[in-house]
């Protein structure tokens, strides 16, 4: 269907403040307050207007639940920063497992096309020598 609608993306603003107060429970000051800290970065509209998304009223519901548990402000900060962190190094850590799967991938087509060679292997041989050292008594 050419006229169905699509959901926005989670990072999509389409909340104006009073809609996220209240999908959050959080008064609109508090909101503000919390853009304030910087626990928060709405988009604005042209006329400078908030405008939240989803992802936003899921940090703002995340805030809320750890401020009702008792954290602090800058607990919260440094529990969101964590976890952003985290959620940094999971992606790092696919990106570097997709890779190293392309580059086990390669090894074992090069390994297959040289054994397909059947081409000879030439075998130097090594001398080992072993070296025993004892202390004066």
């Amino acid at each position: 269907m050419s006229g169905a609608l699509h959901p926005p993306s989670p990072d999509a603003a389409v909340y104006v403040i009073s809609v996220a107060a209240e999908l959050t429970g959080l008064h609109p000051q508090t909101l503000r307050a919390y853009e304030r800290m910087g626990l928060i970065r709405p988009g604005r509209t042209g006329g400078g207007g908030r405008r939240y998304s989803h992802r936003d009223i899921e940090r703002l519901r995340e805030i809320a639940e750890l401020t009702r548990a008792g954290i602090g402000i800058e607990g919260v900060r440094r529990i969101m920063d964590l976890e952003r962190q985290v959620d940094d190094l999971r992606a790092r850590n696919a990106e570097l497992d997709g890779e190293l799967e392309a580059l086990r991938r390669g090894l074992a087509l090069r390994a297959a096309a040289r054994s397909d060679n059947k081409l000879p292997v030439r075998h130097q041989s090594v001398s080992q020598s072993l070296v025993v050292w004892r202390r004066g008594s």
